[in-house]
C-alpha cells in the first residue's frame, strides 16, 4: 500500500526567509511540524522584553461586532429608518454612501467613517460656537442642514454606534477546552501568563465595544486603562506608570508582581466613556438590553433606538464633539503618544489583530516604529488576498522583521475565514497555558452549581424523622 502524504499547513507565514528575500517560512512542512515550528516562533516572540498588541474590530466579528464599512450601513440604515429624520440631514448621508460607492468604483480609498465623523461632529462645534472665526459650514447638498438638525444627526449617530457597538461577550460557561472558550478569553489567558519578570503587556484596541474589558474581569486578570476610580472613573494617565505586587500589607522587604495584569488602551475611545464638564470620565453601562439590537432589521433599530440608547452618555464615541483644543489634548493625544513610545523601546514584539492598516495615524506609528532595529512585528491576517499582505512584503525594506500570517490558498478556498482569524489564532495557534484549563473547570463547576440551585429552588420541600 502507498502511504498516504500527511496533509500540509493550513497556514503561511510571510517574512524574510533565509535567501534574503520574502518568502513562507512554513512552505514545505506538514500539519505537525507547520504547527510546532509556528508555535515556536509565536513562543520565542512572546517572551521579548516589550510586548504590544494592537487589536481591530476583526477581533469583535465572532461577537456580533462589525467591521468599520459595515457599521457604518448599519448606522446610516438605521438613522434613514427614523421616522423623524430632518429633510436636511437625507442628502448628507446619501452624498457619503456616494462617494463611498465612486472610491470603490475608481479604485480608490475613500475617508474612513470616523474621518467623516469628524467633520460632521466638528461642523456642529462650529455652528454652536459663540465669537469664534467661521459663523456657518457651507454643505454640496440643499437644504443645508440646521443647528438643531446637525445636532439632531450628531445625537442620532452616537446613539446608532453605541447601540451597534454594545456588545456582550458569549457565554463559553460550559466549555470543556480551549478551542471552545469565547475567543478574548482564551486570547487573553494565554497573553498574561508569559513571565512576569519580562516587562508588562502593552494592549491598545481601535474598539469601541468592552469586550476586552468583560474578559478580562471574568478572567480575574487586574488592568490599568488609564482611569482612576469605580463609581465615575476620572482619566488620569499616570496610572500607566504604576503595577501591581503582593503580599499588599508587606511595606517592606521581599514583594512579588502580581502576574496576572497589563495595560489597556483604547485608541478611539470607548461606548463607557463621556464627557463631564471639562474631564473624561468612564462607566459601564448595563449591556443586557442590547443583546437582540444586532439581529433587528433596520426599522425595528429605528422603533427602538431611542428607548435603548437615548440616555447614553455622548462624547466617548465621538471624541471629536468636543472642543477643537480638547479633541488634541487628553485622552486621545496620550494614548497615541503612548502607543507610538512603546513601539520605540528596544526588544519589542508587536502582535497585529483584525486591523487592516485603514487607519492612517496608526499605520503611520507603525511604519515609523519598523525603523526600530529590534521590533519584530506579526500581522494575523485571514485573507491571503488582503493588500495588508503586500503591505507587509513592502515592510521588509525598512525593519526586515515584518511578519503575516495568513492561510494558504488552497486552506482559504476550501474554508474561507476559517484559519488565521482572531478566534482561531486565540484559541489554537497561540501556545496553550495550563491555567486557562483550572479556568474552565472552575467555570463549568459554578455553572453546575448554579443550575443545581435553581432547579432545587422551585416548589422545595423538607421533611424531618
Amino acid at each position: 500500500m502507498t502511504a498516504v502524504p500527511p496533509a500540509p499547513i493550513e497556514y503561511q507565514l510571510i517574512g524574510l526567509a533565509e535567501d534574503g528575500g520574502v518568502g513562507d517560512l512554513l512552505a514545505g512542512l506538514d500539519q505537525k511540524q507547520g504547527r510546532v515550528r509556528l508555535q515556536a516562533l509565536i513562543s520565542e516572540w512572546l517572551r521579548m522584553e516589550n510586548l504590544v498588541v494592537l487589536t481591530g474590530s476583526g477581533t469583535s466579528v465572532s461577537a456580533g461586532g462589525k467591521t468599520m464599512a459595515n457599521l457604518e450601513t448599519a448606522v446610516f440604515a438605521a438613522i434613514e429608518a427614523l421616522p423623524d429624520i430632518p429633510a436636511s440631514i437625507t442628502p448628507i448621508i446619501e452624498a457619503r454612501k456616494n462617494a463611498v460607492l465612486l472610491a470603490a468604483f475608481d479604485d480608490d480609498e475613500p475617508i474612513g467613517f470616523e474621518a467623516w465623523l469628524s467633520f460632521v461632529a466638528n461642523a456642529l462645534v462650529v455652528v454652536e460656537s459663540a465669537g469664534g472665526p467661521f459663523s456657518a459650514v457651507t454643505w454640496p447638498s440643499t437644504p443645508a442642514p440646521s443647528v438643531a438638525d446637525l445636532r439632531w444627526f450628531v445625537d442620532r449617530l452616537r446613539m446608532a454606534i453605541f447601540a451597534e457597538c454594545a456588545l456582550s461577550l458569549p457565554d463559553t460557561g460550559l466549555a470543556t477546552s480551549a478551542d471552545k472558550i469565547a475567543p478574548h478569553l482564551a486570547f487573553l489567558s494565554k497573553l498574561v501568563a508569559r513571565d512576569s519578570n519580562l516587562g508588562r503587556t502593552h494592549l491598545f484596541t481601535l474598539n469601541y465595544d468592552t469586550l476586552f474589558e468583560q474578559a478580562l474581569e471574568l478572567l480575574g486578570v487586574q488592568y490599568f486603562d488609564g482611569f482612576t476610580g469605580r463609581a465615575s472613573a476620572r482619566f488620569d494617565p499616570s496610572v500607566y506608570g504604576l503595577d501591581i505586587y503582593y503580599p499588599g500589607e508587606v511595606a517592606e522587604g521581599r514583594v512579588r508582581r502580581f502576574d496576572k495584569f497589563l495595560h489597556f488602551y483604547k485608541l478611539h475611545g470607548s461606548i463607557h466613556w463621556f464627557e463631564h464638564g471639562n474631564e473624561m470620565r468612564a462607566r459601564h453601562p448595563d449591556l443586557a438590553p442590547f443583546r437582540s439590537y444586532a439581529a433587528l432589521t433596520p426599522q425595528e433599530k429605528a422603533g427602538s433606538l431611542v428607548s435603548l440608547a437615548g440616555g447614553t452618555p455622548s462624547v466617548g464615541i465621538l471624541p471629536t464633539a468636543n472642543k477643537f483644543a480638547q479633541t488634541l489634548t487628553m485622552p486621545y493625544a496620550h494614548l497615541f503618544r503612548s502607543f507610538q513610545v512603546r513601539l520605540g523601546i528596544p526588544q519589542t514584539f508587536l502582535l497585529v489583530l483584525g486591523y487592516g492598516f485603514g487607519d492612517d495615524h496608526v499605520s503611520r506609528i507603525i511604519e515609523n516604529a519598523l525603523m526600530n532595529p529590534s521590533l519584530v512585528m506579526l500581522v494575523v491576517e485571514p485573507n491571503p488576498n488582503s493588500a495588508v499582505i503586500e503591505r507587509i512584503r513592502r515592510y521588509k525594506d525598512l525593519g526586515k522583521r515584518a511578519f503575516v500570517l495568513c492561510p494558504t490558498t488552497d486552506a482559504f478556498a476550501a474554508a474561507p475565514f476559517k484559519h488565521a482569524t482572531f478566534d482561531d489564532f486565540a484559541r489554537t495557534v497561540m501556545p496553550d497555558v495550563q491555567w486557562l484549563d483550572d479556568f474552565l473547570r472552575l467555570r463549568r463547576f459554578e455553572k453546575q452549581i448554579a443550575s443545581s440551585t435553581t432547579s432545587a429552588e422551585p416548589g422545595t420541600e423538607t421533611t424531618n424523622g
